[in-house]
């Protein structure tokens, strides 16, 4: 008996030896099905987390909620500055039961005050980029639905370039003011100010379900302006709950800097606030030469990144006290491993937590072992659970390969593969507010079975020889740059009204140790005309955000498009924007010009050797 003991014990330290991440990937998955068995039963309950929001209240009430700059504000403050935001919306009579309120302010502790404030009446809101203007700017105001926009009182001239269409549609327009002279415009503060802060009865918000939008959160995805996705309250409690595997507990002190606009900045923050009951230390905008002073003055142990943040932090000048804080976890995405690695060799041994997901996405994975660049394990128990695939993709034609039974071909292990995520009814895809085209273009159908659905996350992935996942580019019409997607076709909209152009053809190209694709738009003139470098950096200025604009413009004789009229990107995007190998034109973006300028061996050389940042 003993020997067969002994033989058995053997045989499991064997596989234990050979398969290392075996226990790690079987409490990963025990995990998720417990998060999701908590998510189902407060789905029995219709319990929704601004109601752990108010148990945190009673239990925790002099507990720091959120620092912010030199102010604390405990969880009892939050709920008295909610409560009067709630009731001031209820008082002007233009907010009423399951209305839809944009939001379009910067960081600020008002920000989660509105949010919480809305949903204590039974509403939702819609967070609109502080970045867009214009016909951005009206767009994703009216795709949430909205008929009330609040803004920040830095966002004025934005609000008062499209009043005219806003009041044409009898939308009521808020300033966070304590006074407001526009003309159809009303403040905010005061009416704040004036209200009670007593408690809001529950039945304000009866309507709510978990299958309600908590918020509408704008991602680029694949093409066109920016689209509306409706994050349910189940969402929100499904991205929180994941976010419990990464080791947090209600003693951390987090730091974020991320906007609250973004997926990332919000949801993050709603996680580390009331489900973790923890405080947040929350930054109006990332500052790379800050970011570590921070830390150590408010005791930081846990920070919030995207692949940019790292990046610009290990670009800072080297100091003594690189290492001086008390940072033991870092929780993000988008960091890749050569990054990863100078983190944490520079600022000591920080415990790093990957995430992949999107925001409309049905799947999302942790890198819950730590291995530097991976974005999660392929695990087959997880696989099972949690139906998803690496496949085929034509990267020319754009789209899945299929083999002679229409069906689509799994890639081998260490080939790069689109991620596609199976829609089921305990994984749905909600797709996107009032956009059912761009819902639909979404799904991919008869993947592997007749009548199959999946998401296509747009995303090539990579899994290696012992099962790690790895992110390698995306896919379609949009790139990444400074932790935003962009959408080429909304840019080349842009760039084609200048007078000059006649067409523009918008992709993103790498730059050596940078993260992500920067912009550039390929272009031919209108007949007669000379590039009119001034009147385009106008154009793009007034119409996209930075991070949007192209940095790069190539002036072609004519585009280069496919047999179905498609413009070619492929090549464009492989010959970059060195100008000793493209005979073209080509010119970069100069802010302190406010012009495009020619791009000339010279530049491109310090642009390399990283003299001139972009």
């Amino acid at each position: 008996m003993l020997l067969w003991l002994g033989c058995a014990a053997v045989i499991l330290l064997g596989f234990l030896f050979r398969h290392s991440y075996f226990l790690q990937d079987i409490k990963y998955v025990i995990d998720k099905l417990n998060l999701k068995r908590r998510i189902w039963r407060y789905m029995q309950t219709n319990y929704l987390i601004v109601d752990l929001f108010l148990e945190r209240v009673k239990t925790q009430p002099h507990k720091p909620f959120i620092r912010f700059k030199e102010e604390t504000f405990t969880y009892q403050d939050a709920d008295v500055h909610s409560n009067k935001a709630a009731r001031a919306f209820l008082q002007s009579g233009a907010v009423r039961e399951g209305d839809t309120v944009a939001l379009f302010l910067a960081n600020e502790p008002l920000f989660p005050w509105l949010w919480l404030g809305l949903v204590k009446i039974g509403c939702s809101a819609a967070f609109l980029n502080y970045n867009i203007r214009s016909k951005s700017l009206l767009h994703c105001f009216s795709c949430s639905g909205a008929k009330t926009l609040v803004a920040g009182e830095e966002l004025q001239d934005a609000v008062e370039e499209v009043l005219p269409s806003l009041l044409e549609q009898q939308v009521t327009v808020f300033i966070l003011t304590d006074r407001c002279k526009i003309a159809g415009v009303q403040s905010f503060q005061d009416k704040m100010k004036q209200a009670s802060s007593e408690p809001l009865s529950k039945e304000l918000r009866s309507n709510l379900t978990l299958q309600s939008p908590a918020a509408y959160i704008y991602t680029s995805g694949t093409t066109g302006l920016p689209k509306a996705v409706a994050v349910s309250h189940a969402k929100l409690w499904g991205y929180c709950l994941i976010m419990a595997l990464t080791g947090v507990t209600s003693e951390d002190v987090v730091y974020n800097s991320l906007p609250l606009y973004h997926s990332a900045g919000f949801l993050g923050l709603m996680h580390l606030l009331l489900c973790a009951g923890m405080t947040v230390v929350l930054r109006s905008k990332f500052s790379a030469s800050q970011f570590w002073d921070d830390c150590r003055k408010y005791d930081v142990t846990v920070v919030q990144y995207i692949g940019e943040i790292v990046r610009y932090l290990c670009n800072q000048p080297q100091k003594p006290n690189d290492r001086n804080h008390k940072v033991r976890l870092a929780l993000g995405n988008g960091l890749r491993a050569d990054v990863w690695k100078d983190f944490t060799r520079r600022f000591g041994n920080i415990e790093v937590r990957e995430f992949y997901g999107a925001t409309e996405g049905n799947l999302a994975m942790l890198n819950y072992s730590g291995k530097m660049g991976a974005v999660g394990r392929d695990y087959f128990l997880h696989k099972w659970l949690f139906p998803y695939a690496l496949i085929k993709f034509d990267i020319e034609k754009g789209e899945p390969v299929r083999d002679s039974s229409g069906f689509c071909v799994e890639v081998a292990k260490g080939e790069p593969g689109l991620m596609v995520t199976k829609i089921l009814a305990s994984a749905p895809f909600s797709g996107y507010a009032g956009d059912l085209g761009q819902t639909e273009k979404k799904k991919l159908r008869d993947v592997f079975t007749k009548g199959d659905v999946y998401f296509n996350t747009g995303d090539l992935l990579r899994i290696d020889k012992d099962n790690f996942m790895y992110f390698q580019d995306r896919t379609g019409d949009t790139f990444r740059w400074k932790g935003e997607n962009v959408a080429t076709n909304e840019v080349a909209d842009v760039v084609s009204v200048a007078d000059s152009i006649e067409e523009a053809n918008v992709y993103g190209v790498e730059v050596p140790g940078h993260e992500g694709r920067i912009g550039m738009a390929a272009v031919n003139l209108r007949d007669g005309q000379k590039f009119d470098s001034t009147a385009v950096f106008h154009q793009v200025e007034h119409f996209l955000p930075s991070y949007a604009r192209p940095r790069f413009i190539r002036i072609q004789g004519s585009m280069d498009v496919t047999g179905t009229f498609k413009y070619q990107k492929v090549k464009l995007v492989k010959e970059g924007f060195n100008p000793n190998e493209i005979k073209d034109p080509l010119y970069i973006l100069d802010e302190k010009e406010k012009n495009y300028i020619p791009l000339t061996p010279d530049i491109f050389d310090s642009i390399l050797a990283g003299k001139i940042k972009i």
